[in-house]
């Protein structure tokens, strides 16, 4: 980490304390409790403390004021497609394990990060298959606002460090059509995640700004191997998801 990291790092952890994980009223919006990120994943192994998993990862989908119904819905129905994609199942049976845990949230503003499908451990293809139902069965609302991605970079990180699970490797998958415009800077964000030993990539939705590919690749994206990939929109969203998908599992 480097000497800006350190300050960035420094100035992020003085302005953390008290940070809510989830407000009651984003929480209260996907219809979940706020204690669903902490409580015990639907298909966790009992009777064993924090078992082993190849990869912890959080799925972000961007839910802000940028984001209509219509975007918000294929990003959830391609992420839902993707677990159905027989390639996922084999990628996750080849890692040491044999299992990873993925939770789905979404964000928008400030302090909105709302998880849609709490933890849960997948470990082959009916687990994967239960993922995309899973995701399919959230209603996903649009929640408009601002797009506050160093916010939502920093309230992952906090879900991934309280998983039930002790996670090789630990990453967030970030998806979005837009720029950083509140919260938290997210060269400060990205920082706190890359301390944590925590992988941040993105995938930027071009249906706007045909220059976020590089932003996201100098402002957001941290830790080993880190990557930005893109979609135009609905027609390639979910093949450039599930490519991300196998790249972030392997």
């Amino acid at each position: 980490m480097n000497g800006s990291d350190r300050v960035g790092r420094r100035a992020l952890l003085a302005g953390l304390a008290g940070l809510p994980l989830l407000s009651p009223l984003a929480a209260a919006a996907a219809g979940v409790a706020e204690s669903a990120p902490e409580s015990a994943p639907e298909n966790a192994s009992e009777g064993s403390a924090r078992p082993p998993v190849d990869l912890a990862l959080v799925l972000a989908v961007d839910a802000s004021a940028s984001i209509s119904r219509d975007a918000l819905d294929f990003q959830l129905r391609g992420h839902a497609a993707a677990f159905r994609d027989p390639r996922v199942a084999a990628a996750v049976a080849r890692g040491g394990h044999g299992r990873i845990a993925v939770t789905l949230v979404q964000f928008a503003g400030p302090d909105t990060l709302t998880a849609l499908v709490p933890w849960r451990l997948v470990a082959g293809a009916a687990d994967c298959a239960a993922m995309a139902d899973a995701i399919d069965a959230v209603p996903g609302i649009a929640m408009g606002g601002s797009t506050a991605l160093g916010s939502a970079i920093v309230a992952a990180v906090a879900l991934i460090e309280r998983a039930p699970w002790t996670a090789a490797r630990r990453k967030i998958d970030l998806v979005s059509n837009g720029f950083n415009n509140a919260g938290i800077d997210p060269l400060s964000a990205r920082a706190h995640a890359a301390a944590a030993g925590i992988t941040v990539n993105a995938l930027a939705i071009l249906d706007e700004f045909d220059w976020l590919e590089a932003y996201y690749a100098e402002n957001v994206i941290a830790g080993e191997g880190a990557f930005v990939r893109t979609a135009g929109g609905a027609d390639d969203f979910a093949a450039a998801f599930l490519s991300k998908l196998m790249a972030e599992i392997a």
